[in-house]
């Protein structure tokens, strides 16, 4: 019998909960009354395992729909003004795995946050019942698909609502006062009711979360657990996309969460308006010998991002990625032994092992070998989602040799998958290997193209003067001037515009919908990693897309 198949799958229901507790108020009335903010931080319990917060949940949203890309296609603009002061504090305190039997050999495996949402309406109480029973009464009911029964009750001081679906799933509200607390989970609340009572800490005792800024749209934390728990489920849903076999399964479900829990201490998030995009700040702290290693191996060149270093991205391509490391074999050996140590002896070789893998889309079979020789700027493409198309570009140290007093560049250790001793035809200023079963090319004259046979053949046009990805890359040159990064990552994200206008608005035509362009940069830190990305839409809009998606 063939192995049983795990499949992690994101759940709708369980992404249109979330949803709804970022967007609680979109559709509601006009609750806000002028009082003074609350911190939202004092709000929830310190053992929350993910922790988002905004203090505007208008401003939060604005930056969307104000955005070019959604503009010029959207039929309307949505009026957030009803939302304005309205703050909302996501908690996600624990996850839930379940699996449902599909066959004798295959199964879904389904995760679901236990999470609490609690809004500061500042309405009269009133009104924040009549909305905790009529809007999420109404929606409730549309994601359980059938009328499901009300319980209402005088609770914990306020009114308690409660709802069960026909098949035993529930939801819970508890309105005191302008607070609404909504979740899937009734301890999660009971949990922010001790530390309203003071009978445990809140968040703020951690010491992590500092006061959000007066610029700032949105923020969000999650805590060493919560790695640990979500590398657990990253590992089940990469073990169940690697294929068939269960040995290998099974290691990438132990490996991974490992690295994951070991390598990562928590992440921070804050989100900011910049006036013409979205700008994403993520601070990932390490345990001090992984982040001193990385801060010492992952130096940059010192060299500034300039747009040209795209010029050779062909237009088509969904995203290009810049490494400037001083010693880019230095930084790969690193990672190794980063993972090597994060994990026991026998799972280190196993790691070894697999790096000689790594660049196999690439045609390389001998990622030491071929990396020792590059460049310390080295640009990978990609052209499709899936990784399967994909390009590496990077100068090549050469000798020059004389061959029937002809004076010629030869280059040594070519990829492994490409045949050095095959006749190399020349195309225009390239001379070209191909590999056996013609899936692979790389292309050398000052630079070496190597990778996806096709890809490969349209960056060699972008040789003669193309712009290629450097229009994008300047359209960033505010965000990024002076930058010193060890990575820098351009793109074009295709599917987010789409899914935003079809949440809130719907298309005024059918005009095709462009691309939305989006920078990030990467640098290391001794006290871990640092990440910004500057986008139109931002994290939040993200979320937001990729959860109507699904």
């Amino acid at each position: 019998m063939a192995a049983k198949r795990r499949k992690i799958r994101k759940n709708r229901t369980t992404f249109r909960w979330f949803l709804f507790s970022l967007c609680l108020c979109v559709s509601a009335v006009n609750l806000s009354c002028s009082s003074k903010p609350t911190d939202l931080r004092t709000l929830v319990p310190a053992e929350t395992l993910v922790y988002l917060e905004t203090n505007d949940l208008a401003a939060a949203l604005q930056p969307i729909v104000d955005a070019k890309p959604f503009r010029e296609v959207a039929k309307s603009k949505p009026d957030f003004s009803a939302l304005k002061g309205v703050q909302l504090a996501v908690a996600i305190t624990g996850f839930e795995t379940s699996e449902e039997k599909l066959t004798d050999e295959h199964s879904v495996g389904r995760v679901q946050p236990r999470f609490v949402a609690v809004a500061e309406t500042h309405a009269w109480n009133y009104q924040a019942n009549a909305f905790a029973e009529q809007k999420l009464g109404s929606f409730v009911r549309e994601i359980y698909d059938s009328e499901p029964t009300l319980e209402k009750s005088d609770k914990n001081g306020g009114k308690y609502f409660k709802w069960t679906a026909t098949d035993g799933r529930k939801a819970y509200a508890l309105v005191i006062e302008s607070l609404i607390y909504f979740g899937n989970d009734e301890t999660a609340i009971d949990k922010c009711l001790a530390v309203k009572r003071g009978e445990s800490d809140s968040i703020i005792k951690t010491g992590k979360i500092p006061t959000a800024s007066l610029e700032t749209l949105a923020s969000g934390y999650i805590s060493t657990d919560g790695i640990a728990q979500i590398a657990n489920i990253i590992g089940l849903k990469y073990a169940s996309e690697i294929g068939e076999d269960s040995e290998v399964q099974s290691a990438i479900a132990g490996i991974l969460p490992t690295l994951l829990r070991n390598s990562l201490s928590s992440i921070s998030w804050t989100s900011t308006n910049t006036g013409q995009r979205v700008e994403d700040k993520y601070l990932i702290s390490m345990p001090p010998d992984v982040a001193n290693i990385f801060n010492e191996t992952m130096v940059s060149q010192g060299e500034n991002f300039v747009a040209k270093d795209f010029a050779m991205v062909p237009p088509d391509a969904s995203s290009a990625t810049l490494y400037n490391f001083k010693d880019p074999l230095v930084a790969w050996r690193s990672v190794l032994l980063v993972a090597a140590n994060q994990t026991d002896p026998s799972t280190g070789k196993i790691i070894a092992e697999f790096s000689r893998f790594f660049l196999e889309p690439y045609g390389v079979r001998d990622p030491e070998g071929f990396i020792e020789q590059l460049d310390h700027r080295i640009t990978t493409i990609k052209f499709d989602d899936d990784g399967e198309k994909v390009v590496v570009i990077s100068r090549l140290p050469f000798v020059i040799v004389e061959t029937n007093q002809k004076k010629e560049r030869r280059f040594e250790n070519l990829p492994a998958t490409i045949e050095p001793d095959v006749p190399a035809p020349v195309q225009g200023n390239f001379r070209v290997f191909v590999s056996g079963n013609s899936a692979l090319k790389a292309a050398i004259n000052e630079e070496i193209i190597l990778g996806d046979s096709d890809s490969v053949s349209k960056c060699m046009t972008l040789t003669d003067g193309g712009k290629g990805f450097s229009d994008i890359a300047g359209s960033f040159s505010d965000n990024f001037s002076g930058s010193k990064g060890s990575i820098l990552t351009v793109g074009k994200d295709a599917e987010t515009p789409e899914q935003l206008i079809n949440f809130f608005s719907g298309r005024k035509n059918r005009d095709s919908i462009a691309p939305s362009p989006f920078a990030t940069e990467t640098r290391f830190t001794k006290s871990g990693m640092e990440r910004k990305t500057t986008s139109d839409f931002g994290l939040i809009g993200l979320i937001i897309a990729q959860l109507n998606q699904d």
